[in-house]
């Protein structure tokens, strides 16, 4: 993994959007060479995500910052692809600091925030059942021409 943050980190993106890409395709590589998951940005690997998640959680090394950014940025690139979306910065509600989301037709989620909670809270903040939620209120996914 270090060569992989070492690459990220030391890349120069011209905006979110391509930083956050950029960070979503490394999840897709470490998640093969690592956990032997398959991430291909469909909402089936939204499972294989939250197992990653697990065992991520359940190592003593895990630095989290990082892991924050890596797994939820891929959360986001799968939130974004389905339904069109956009990366913005912004605040988080309730936060001071602006945070990276995905605005969809004027709702905006926090693929990264998700993330650090599944992290730190555990199971009741599973994966599936987020996106299970998002997929109830924003509906069916957008057409790709």
């Amino acid at each position: 993994m270090g060569d992989i943050r070492k690459r990220l980190e030391s890349h120069t993106y011209p905006d979110l959007g391509a930083m956050m890409e950029g960070y979503a395709e490394a999840a897709v590589e470490l998640a093969f060479a690592g956990f032997r998951q398959r991430l291909d940005y469909s909402s089936e690997s939204i499972d294989a995500l939250d197992e990653i998640l697990v065992q991520v959680g359940e190592s003593p090394e895990m630095d989290l910052d990082f892991e924050v950014r890596l797994w939820g940025s891929y959360l986001g690139e799968v939130l974004r692809r389905r339904y069109a979306g956009v990366w913005e910065l912004t605040p988080y509600p309730g936060g001071v600091a602006a945070v990276p989301a995905v605005e969809v037709r004027g709702a905006r989620m926090f693929p990264l925030m998700k993330v650090y909670r599944r992290l730190t809270a555990g199971e009741e903040e599973d994966l599936p059942s987020f996106f299970a939620k998002v997929t109830e209120r924003l509906g069916r996914p957008a057409q790709v021409n």
